[in-house]
């Protein structure tokens, strides 16, 4: 049996809230649990207030195999969970993505296409500043006389 840290989805519309549970990776996310390690609010306004874990049985469930989703990791490490042996298993792993800087076709066309529009907005500001100066200097003369 896989055991999973994960968040459960709780609250209501556009006001969420989340319970940190421990669960068989094959259950849905929503639904049946192991065990109920903590809470996190994210609209909580204080930062106190928004995380509340038990820190013993998280390192217990830790040790016991169980892998943490990425978020509930990151929760994890700054509520103190990982100390000792449990520093070790947190070491976060960048993703390979490779070809993430290479020059493509598409992405010079988009680039030569932003060029020209900020190139056509910039000589229509500056069209549209010297018609005004143009407008306020003949009000000036036409005021004069």
């Amino acid at each position: 049996m896989a055991v999973v840290i994960r968040m459960k989805r709780t609250g209501r519309r556009n006001r969420p809230c989340y319970r940190i549970s421990v669960a068989d990776s094959r259950f849905p996310r929503d639904g049946r649990v192991l065990e109920t390690i903590g809470q996190y609010d994210p609209i909580a306004g204080d930062k106190e207030r928004q995380v509340t874990l038990n820190v013993e049985r998280a390192q217990h469930w830790l040790s016991e195999g169980a892998t943490p989703s990425e978020t509930v990791s990151s929760i994890f490490k700054r509520q103190g969970v990982f100390t000792g042996e449990f520093a070790l298993a947190a070491k976060h792993k960048p993703r390979k993505r490779p070809g993430r800087k290479k020059t493509t076709a598409k992405g010079t066309q988009r680039s030569a296409d932003k060029a020209a529009r900020a190139d056509r907005k910039s000589t229509r500001r500056v069209d549209r500043v010297a018609a005004k100066k143009a407008q306020a200097a003949a009000a000036a003369d036409s005021g004069d006389e």
